[in-house]
């Protein structure tokens, strides 16, 4: 029977979290974990035969305080889907074109100068 644990582990950075996802996958009878809650601070695993107690303590040594919040059977819940439906009147975007400006061309004139400085 799959199981369904979550412990409480205080994380400084991305360093830590990967230092508990180490730890929490080569742990015997793990299938997957990751990470739960607001602040992403509670780890998550799945799989059959897992000693939580064993778990937490080896979080505790290797990283720092750990809480068991729960223990429990890994069965998928079914969850509402709600969809949400556009409006049922039928609305036609605005169409809108920038003006055209024609492009009006003007007669370059290039002059020879024999003067070596093209500055003056």
């Amino acid at each position: 029977m799959k199981q369904k644990v979550v412990i409480k582990v205080a994380m400084n950075g991305n360093k830590s979290r990967s230092k508990v996802l180490k730890i929490a996958v080569v742990a015997p009878g793990v299938q997957s974990a990751g990470f739960t809650g607001k602040e992403l601070d509670q780890l998550e695993v799945v799989g059959e035969g897992i000693d939580a107690a064993v778990l937490t303590s080896l979080l505790r040594k290797n990283i720092g305080p750990a809480d068991l919040i729960s223990v429990g059977s890994a069965e998928k819940k079914e969850e509402k889907i709600i969809e949400i439906l556009p409006p049922a009147w039928n609305s036609y975007p605005y169409q809108f074109s920038a003006p055209y400006y024609p492009i009006q061309h003007y007669p370059v004139e290039y002059t020879n100068r024999t003067d070596p400085c093209s500055i003056m």
